[in-house]
């Protein structure tokens, strides 16, 4: 098992996501895709460090519970020892596409994935809070479906979501 220490640079980096981070008119079929395409973006942004091992860990925290939420958002989360840096990657699904992600209300159109190194129990646990405090609302949710440019989409979860308890 290949696990990766952050470097000087990923520690002064506040950004939790980038525009290189941002996948819009995401079209694929099923969750376990999206979450791949994903991951991948993770891995192009040395935010990972190995993509089948880190997609394992993934899966297995989605078989356990659904992680949709309210509001059409899918938020696939892990803690792994493959993960550089704690970092959030989005896709926006493409027009009339949705996933179904387990929420009560209908499939997801706004997917996000949150990578956060295995040592840290009590940050990811900071920032899934601090996430869901931002997507409870109307506004943020829909903000992040109508921005067509990922730097927006970027700015906009670094921005708004406080993780300054993170």
């Amino acid at each position: 098992m290949t696990s990766i220490q952050p470097t000087p640079e990923d520690e002064t980096t506040p950004e939790l996501t980038t525009g290189a981070m941002v996948v819009l008119e995401l079209a694929t079929p099923t969750r376990d895709e999206a979450v791949a395409v994903l991951a991948e973006r993770l891995l192009a942004a040395r935010r990972i460090a190995d993509l089948p091992g880190f997609l394992s860990d993934v899966h297995r925290h989605e078989h356990q519970l659904a992680t949709g939420l309210p509001g059409g958002i899918g938020l696939a989360h892990a803690r792994s020892s493959f993960v550089a840096a704690p970092s959030i990657c989005v896709g926006v699904m493409a027009y009339g596409h949705g996933l179904d992600f387990g929420a009560k209300d209908g499939a997801a159109h706004v997917v996000l994935l949150l990578a956060t190194p295995a040592s840290s129990y009590s940050g990811h646990l900071s920032m899934l809070a601090a996430l869901a405090r931002s997507l409870a609302k109307e506004s943020f949710r829909e903000s992040l479906r109508r921005a067509n440019d990922p730097g927006v989409i970027a700015e906009l979860i670094n921005s708004t979501v406080d993780f300054s308890t993170v």
